[in-house]
């Protein structure tokens, strides 16, 4: 049997944009790394320390409240990592430093695919090592405050299903699900942006969030239409961007998922706390191989089919 190999990126690539909370700018530059590094964070610029390094894994998440925030000992040093970790899952790539120079992951168009340009641009690197994945074996499940979300076994990759019911009438209940491989996350995902309502902006300014969103980044609904003037570019953008924050904090796992995963009105808080009891319980998961597929798409690096509460809005829908 040829398992399936682990990559990286050939080369380095950088994107300059303004953190959708902190509204600083921000450059974020995504390095090649060696088989078995996984993914990474460097934070830099940090005044008065030196560099700070941190493992893309869930013993890194100090705050999921309104984003997915990783850091160490000395606090919290990268925010909103959820919509780079999930173009670099969505495209397969298992080797890559992060390198961060602010304290919060640019927000760009509020999607994932300015960082799946940015790795189209510079293609992904076979390396000569298998990769290895977390192949769930039995059902994990989270409730509370209305939310759930599981972990279940499922035959072959990562499968994601999101659902939101909102009272709103633009919105309401929506249900998305992906077989996750890189033509489907580019084709059905990547696109998808975060999004907020008009009701909670002031609020969300006066507690220091959401300071950097704009019409550029973010979908915004008012009570009775999106106001960006090119409006939606989904019908049900938002649950499928659900999806996308749901595959970068899957990504926290430390390896691919060969599993199933279903979230209901949940939020970074409801993925955190799933993949934290999956990995808790030694009985429920495996490390395992699988075989590389017959046929591989041409063209761009890895070439990257229907579940979103808003990215910074409250955790419960």
């Amino acid at each position: 049997m040829k398992v399936a190999r682990q990559t990286t990126l050939r080369d380095h690539t950088e994107l300059r944009g303004v953190g959708v909370h902190s509204g600083l700018p921000v450059t974020l530059t995504l390095h090649p790394a060696d088989a078995d590094t996984g993914l990474r964070f460097v934070r830099t610029r940090l005044e008065g320390w030196e560099d700070r390094e941190i493992p893309a894994d869930m013993s890194a998440v100090t705050a999921t409240e309104f984003a997915t925030v990783l850091g160490d000992a000395s606090g919290p040093l990268v925010s909103t990592a959820e919509h780079v970790l999930a173009a670099l899952a969505g495209l397969g790539v298992d080797n890559a430093v992060v390198e961060i120079d602010g304290p919060e992951a640019p927000i760009m168009d509020g999607s994932a695919a300015p960082f799946v340009a940015a790795i189209d641009s510079v293609g992904l690197k076979t390396l000569d090592r298998p990769r290895r994945y977390i192949k769930v074996l039995k059902p994990v499940r989270v409730n509370g405050n209305g939310c759930s979300g599981e972990l279940r076994p499922h035959s072959r990759g990562l499968r994601v299903e999101t659902e939101i019911d909102f009272d709103h009438p633009l919105i309401g209940r929506q249900k998305f699900m992906l077989d996750l491989e890189p033509q489907a996350f580019r084709r059905e995902l990547a696109r998808a942006r975060t999004f907020g309502f008009m009701r909670d902006v002031t609020k969300l300014w006066n507690a220091g969030y959401a300071l950097g969103a704009s019409f550029e980044n973010t979908v915004v609904i008012a009570e009775d239409r999106v106001l960006n003037a090119d409006g939606v570019r989904f019908p049900d953008e938002f649950v499928r961007h659900k999806a996308v924050d749901a595959l970068g904090d899957l990504a926290l796992a430390g390896a691919p998922l060969i599993g199933a995963y279903r979230s209901v009105r949940g939020g970074h808080k409801l993925n955190h706390a799933v993949v934290t009891a999956l990995m808790s319980d030694p009985t429920a998961w495996t490390y395992t191989e699988l075989e590389e597929p017959v046929r591989r798409p041409r063209g761009h690096a890895d070439l990257g089919a229907g579940f979103a509460v808003p990215a910074y809005g409250p955790e419960v829908s």
